[in-house]
């Protein structure tokens, strides 16, 4: 059976396809009271708020004086592109805080004078040096458990790529799983690195750009840079299990919003084109961006974007996302 049109749209957006079936139904019933609307729907007012919440959440559905209040589809879209917008800037928010966090690995932070010494423990962790980082990272991989996750901004151009890649697939090689995530740029200008670490068994993903280097082991370790970006050393390593599961779900929401290779190739070739210029410019990408991450002439780019507004009936940028997420092309 056919996906309805607005079940497309909000599954697209991130939502349940139950979630998306009942605001299929609710949304010609806005406007009447929150009983008539359960009787319509033959539940309860009771069941009917529960099940409102994963749309209560994002303020899609609510009830004012009574009665049902239901955004239209294209309001849908605007809020949540101002949703995932505001999520981009909390992500970039927390990899600032936990920079600014560092100092304090190493127990040297002031201590506030009213203390009781009982009541202070030093955080597990430290901030080393290394000329050498591949002997580093191979004896931590190597002497712990547990998966690895890695932010690569940049890593493939040392001249230890090839060593670290044989430290990956030794690791994947014993049941470890490793996922990693590059920046677009690496498919164009590291695509042998990245092919070889494919061919190891990391699994990969794309975002526009990644802000710092990182590798996570388990729950256990994690490495950062100091200060945190594309440094080599110095470099923190953390023990202390809240901030490593912290650094990881910063990892999580990350990987969530990243693009399979697979599904970035497919664009590259133009099986996927439209869908992924749609994404780009639904976050604000330039021409230029663009242009670099799909390996094609700016002028390539203008012509499609150009053609695909076109197609659309659109007279911007915003109204293209919109119409698009319409049609269930997002």
């Amino acid at each position: 059976m056919e996906k309805s049109r607005s079940e497309t749209l909000m599954t697209t957006l991130g939502f349940r396809p139950e979630t998306g079936r009942l605001y299929d139904r609710v949304l010609p019933l806005a406007g009447r009271t929150l009983d008539d609307v359960a009787a319509a729907l033959g539940t309860t007012p009771q069941r009917l708020e529960e099940d409102f919440a994963p749309l209560r959440e994002f303020d899609i559905v609510s009830v004012a004086d009574g009665r049902l209040v239901v955004l239209n589809q294209t309001d849908v879209v605007a809020r949540m592109l101002a949703v995932t917008a505001g999520r981009a800037r909390d992500n970039h928010d927390r990899l600032l805080n936990i920079s600014r966090a560092m100092p304090y690995v190493a127990g040297t932070a002031a201590r506030a004078a009213s203390a009781e010494p009982s009541d202070e423990h030093p955080i597990d962790g430290e901030l080393f040096s290394s000329r050498y980082m591949p002997e580093t990272l191979e004896t931590l991989v190597e002497g712990t458990t547990g998966d690895l996750l890695w932010l690569r901004p940049d890593q493939w151009a040392m001249p230890w790529e090839d060593h670290m890649t044989g430290v990956v697939a030794r690791a994947i090689a014993t049941g470890r799983r490793c996922r990693a995530i590059y920046p677009v740029r690496a498919v164009a200008e590291a695509s042998v690195a990245v092919a070889a670490r494919a061919e190891a068994g990391e699994e990969i993903r794309l975002l526009p750009d990644v802000p710092t280097r990182l590798l996570v082991i388990g729950t256990t370790h994690a490495l950062v840079p100091e200060p945190l970006g594309h440094t080599s050393s110095p470099r923190i390593m953390v023990r202390q299990r809240g901030i490593v599961e912290a650094i990881t779900m910063l990892f999580e929401q990350l990987w969530a919003r990243a693009t399979p290779v697979a599904d970035f190739e497919r664009a590259r070739r133009g099986a996927g084109q439209r869908s992924f210029l749609l994404e780009q410019l639904a976050v604000g990408a330039q021409d230029e961006q663009i242009a670099r991450r799909l390996g094609v002439s700016l002028r390539t780019v203008r012509r499609r974007v150009a053609e695909l507004m076109a197609e659309l009936g659109a007279d911007s940028r915003f109204q293209a996302g919109v119409e698009a997420a319409r049609r269930g092309w997002l």
